[in-house]
Formats: C-alpha cells, sequence, structure tokens
C-alpha cells in the first residue's frame, strides 16, 4: 500500500500519526526540493526502527565518537580487529565486545539520532512525502532499537513549547552569537561552565549563525540554542538580532494554513486539535505575538491552564506595548481571579 502526497496537504505530524494507529511497516520518504535535502524513515508495525537525513547523516560509530563515548583509540583497534578476520562484524558490535561502550550507551545515541531526524522531518512544511508498506523480511537487519511513534509526537510538541519560551532572545537557528564584552565586574572572573557549554563557546567567532555551529559541532540544533540562550541570560554571548531572517512565503502560507485549520477546529470544539495546529505555526513564526497569542488561548480551551499561563507571559515580554501584550494581561488578571475562586473554595 502506497501512501503519498504533497507535505502542504498533509502535514508529516499526521503521516506520522497515521503510520503509529494503522501499525504500518515499511519506509517513509520525505524529500524537499527548496532545501535539496530528504530523510528516510524506517517503521515497524507503526514504531520507528531507522531514521536519516542525507545532509546530516553521519555512521552511529562516529557519532559515539563526536559524543565523547568512544575515543579515537578505540575506534581504531575495533577497526583493526574488523580488518583481522571480523571483516563482516558491525563495527559498533567489535566496540561492545571490547568493551569499549555499553548496549544502553548505544541505545541511546540511537534513539538520539532517531530524535533529531524526526523532529527535524516536523519542521518541513514544503515538500513531498511517500510510504511504501514492506513485509519485515524486506527490512534492514533486526534493529537494536524501536523508538515509540506517540513518544515522538508528544517530545516533538514539547519542544515547540520550550522553544516559545527562549523565542524573545533565540527566535531561530540563524541568529548569530558573539562574545559580550568583558565589563570591569567580570574582568579576571572564572567561567564555571559545563564542557558542552564551552564546547559551543569555542566555535562562536561572530561569524557563524547556530546552525552552522550545531553542524559543524554535528548536534542537534535545538540542544546548541538552548546552550546559547544560557549563555546570552548570563552575559557570556550576545545575540546579534539583525541576522533574523524573514519568514519566506512558502513558510507564511504553510503558517496561515496552520491558523486556518485551528480556527475550523475551534468553531467545532476540537480544541485539542486546534491547538496542535497553532503550536506548528509558532514553531514555523516564534517572533509574531498573535501566534503567541492564539496558542495561549488555545491551551486555554483545551483545559492546558498552566500552558496558557506561560503563553500569556510570554506574549507580554514579547509585545509589552502591543494590542497582544494588552490582551495577554487581561487574561492572565482574569486566569489569577480564577485562581483566587478556586483556592477560597478550597478554603471553605
Amino acid at each position: 500500500m502506497a501512501i503519498e502526497g504533497p507535505l502542504r496537504e498533509l502535514g508529516i505530524h499526521d503521516v506520522f500519526q497515521l503510520l503509529d494507529l494503522s501499525r504500518k511497516t515499511g519506509v517513509l520518504r520525505v524529500s524537499s526540493d527548496l532545501r535539496e535535502d530528504e530523510g528516510v524513515v524506517f517503521f515497524d508495525k507503526g514504531r520507528v526502527v531507522q531514521a536519516a537525513i542525507r545532509s546530516t547523516a553521519v555512521p552511529t560509530e562516529i557519532a559515539l565518537l563526536h559524543a565523547g563515548r568512544v575515543s579515537e583509540g578505540d575506534l581504531a583497534k575495533a577497526r583493526a580487529r574488523q580488518a583481522n578476520g571480523r571483516g563482516s562484524a558491525d563495527i559498533v558490535d567489535v566496540l561492545l565486545d571490547m568493551g569499549a561502550i555499553t548496549s544502553k550507551e548505544i541505545e541511546r545515541q540511537l534513539r538520539l539520532q532517531i530524535e533529531n531526524v524526526v523532529f527535524e522531518l516536523m519542521s518541513w512544511r514544503e515538500g513531498f512525502f511517500s510510504f511504501e508498506e514492506r513485509a519485515r523480511n524486506e527490512m534492514p537487519a533486526a534493529p537494536r532499537i524501536t523508538v515509540s511513534t506517540e513518544s515522538l509526537l508528544m517530545e516533538g510538541a514539547r519542544r515547540i513549547d520550550e522553544w516559545s519560551r527562549i523565542a524573545d532572545i533565540i527566535p531561530n537557528v540563524q541568529v548569530v552569537p558573539e562574545l559580550a564584552p568583558i565589563t570591569g565586574d567580570r574582568e579576571g572572573a572564572m567561567l564555571d561552565l559545563l564542557p558542552h557549554e564551552w564546547q559551543v563557546l569555542t566555535m562562536i567567532d561572530g561569524g557563524r549563525d547556530l546552525r552552522a555551529i550545531a553542524g559543524s559541532l554535528r548536534r542537534d540544533e535545538f540542544e546548541i540554542a538552548k546552550i546559547a540562550y544560557g549563555l546570552a541570560t548570563t552575559g557570556i554571548v550576545s545575540i546579534r538580532k539583525s541576522s533574523l531572517r524573514a519568514v519566506p512565503e512558502v513558510e507564511r502560507s504553510a503558517i496561515d494554513a496552520c491558523v486556518a485549520t485551528a480556527r475550523a477546529h475551534t468553531r467545532a470544539g476540537r480544541h485539542p486539535e486546534a491547538l496542535d495546529e497553532l503550536r506548528r505555526a509558532v514553531h514555523e513564526d516564534p517572533l509574531t505575538p498573535a501566534l503567541h497569542l492564539m496558542c495561549a488561548f488555545a491551551a486555554a480551551r483545551a483545559g492546558d491552564l498552566s500552558g496558557a499561563r506561560a503563553g500569556w507571559e510570554h506574549v507580554v515580554r514579547l509585545a509589552p506595548d502591543e494590542d497582544a501584550g494588552a490582551y495577554a494581561r487581561e487574561a492572565l488578571q482574569a486566569l489569577c481571579a480564577f485562581q483566587h475562586v478556586l483556592d477560597r473554595h478550597v478554603d471553605d
């Protein structure tokens, strides 16, 4: 059975949900002429077992090396063993037999690779998808790991929420971080940073944006964005706002489609579905206060009052002097009054 079509008509989130609910086994290909890239995801009974994007694909052993899980020496020894009688063995299995790494670490790295691919594909709004159903014996060898598609979709939604909280400083990965000037009170002070923060800091040259830094380090763009946010809020780096990109027309049309779909869901009383659509819109355009405002109200209608509060607070920070900020403050006041009534009822 073949399932295919443009992403404008059926978003990648919905494609994954369909394959999960129907417990499909086969290969999903997602291609984008605009990005000049392609992603491939293997499903086994609705669960993801393997995933890669052509432009960022690296062998598992190299990913383990970049993550610091194995050393260059470990890889050299494994390759030597592979050449001396174990030529058909996967080098990851050789590393495992050597005791250079544990099965748990391998599974963790493979899950991370799958998550990064799926979350990247979820941001694609243009392109074409096609799913080819296959028998299990036509699929790759027995997978080392299977990942729940539902958990991937939930994590994707969480990332959208988390991104909205850092968007006032890191709106996207096209911004360029720069080392902040050393002021008198910081001169001579020692920086107390974690290893992954030092790694990012050493890559900041005032020319590379966060996407380029993530590519050079072969790290997840979202994780690099969060690290940059932490460095910026502590005053170690500054973010060059002039590097922010305008939302391309192809993405703007996708955003408008999400908003229109969300309004249709709201009129029909399908508030969780409306919230999902607006989260997609916010992910594509985290700089527009009106989108955050709509998303916060959708969260309230869906019963997520904590999410609504966080959304309205973000709008107030993002647009304190605009109409959206005024609406958000009004909503926050109403929510506080409602919370007071609830608390008083408990006390009575």
